[in-house]
């Protein structure tokens, strides 16, 4: 990853006790160097201010390790085209992007109240996107500002968030790298204050330079684990179509379903 590096990762939400801890990413991110980077949120709680993700920064120990950066602490929102946007034509995210050369997203893959999963093409679609840009996606290009009462269909939904992702990898080009990381596999995302219990165990970490296809990857492994347990966020998973964001995703050539799963124990 060249120049300077922003490294995106979910900083937790208050009460959330299965978001991944400083401790656990510092080695990578020591050894890659660069600055955290979050964006606030669009849905009231400890994150949805500035004043208030900066002191959830500091309590989740985000701050003392590492230099952070949010995004959208000062506006105005950077505007990335999006021109063969199915649902929305335009991605807010946070100005301060552009101050960087690469982006390495590193992602808790888990279950998720509306998506049915978050991966690696949500931390980079809803995660990148400012507060006005949150809102913006989850409302399919309704509005920036009144989030829950202007909720889409759900596949419009996946769509939206499948085009966001685009903007950014268009804006990044080939400066991407991903890593995700399946543990902690509650059916619930860690922006829940209150999230589910993980009902299965843990799986093992996964990169690629393809989102889609560590996408697919993930979802897959969660369908061939021998752990009874899966069924839950299976259950989550398909009942909001999940798989249509990575569906959506390949169809905006972002990347492929086909991918070869390399196992480093075999090197």
């Amino acid at each position: 990853l060249d120049g300077r590096v922003a490294i995106k990762l979910h900083s937790g939400e208050a009460g959330n006790q299965n978001f991944l801890k400083p401790e656990f990413w510092k080695p990578v991110i020591d050894y890659v160097g660069g600055t955290v980077v979050e964006c606030n949120t669009a849905y009231e709680g400890e994150r949805n201010t500035t004043a208030k993700h900066k002191k959830t920064l500091e309590a989740h120990g985000w701050s003392r390790y590492f230099k952070v950066d949010l995004l959208d602490a000062e506006g105005p929102d950077l505007e990335l085209a999006i021109p063969n946007g199915k649902v929305i034509q335009k991605n807010f995210v946070g100005k301060d992007l552009a101050d960087y050369d690469s982006l390495l997203v590193l992602s808790h893959f888990k279950g998720h109240a509306m998506g049915g999963f978050g991966g690696a093409l949500k931390n980079i679609s809803i995660g990148i996107a400012s507060s006005a840009g949150k809102a913006w996606i989850h409302t399919a290009g309704k509005t920036k500002t009144d989030l829950w009462n202007n909720l889409p269909e759900q596949d419009h939904f996946l769509e939206s968030m499948a085009e966001a992702a685009k903007a950014v990898t268009t804006h990044c080009g080939e400066n991407i790298l991903y890593i995700s990381v399946m543990n902690r596999l509650s059916v619930d995302c860690d922006c829940d204050s209150n999230p589910e219990e993980p009902k299965m165990a843990d799986i093992g970490m996964l990169a690629s330079l393809d989102p889609v296809a560590l996408d697919k990857a993930c979802v897959d492994l969660v369908y061939a684990s021998p752990d009874p347990g899966r069924v839950h966020l299976i259950e989550r998973m398909e009942s909001r179509h999940g798989i249509h964001i990575v569906e959506h995703a390949e169809a905006l050539g972002m990347g492929s379903q086909r991918y070869d799963l390399v196992s480093l124990d075999d090197k």
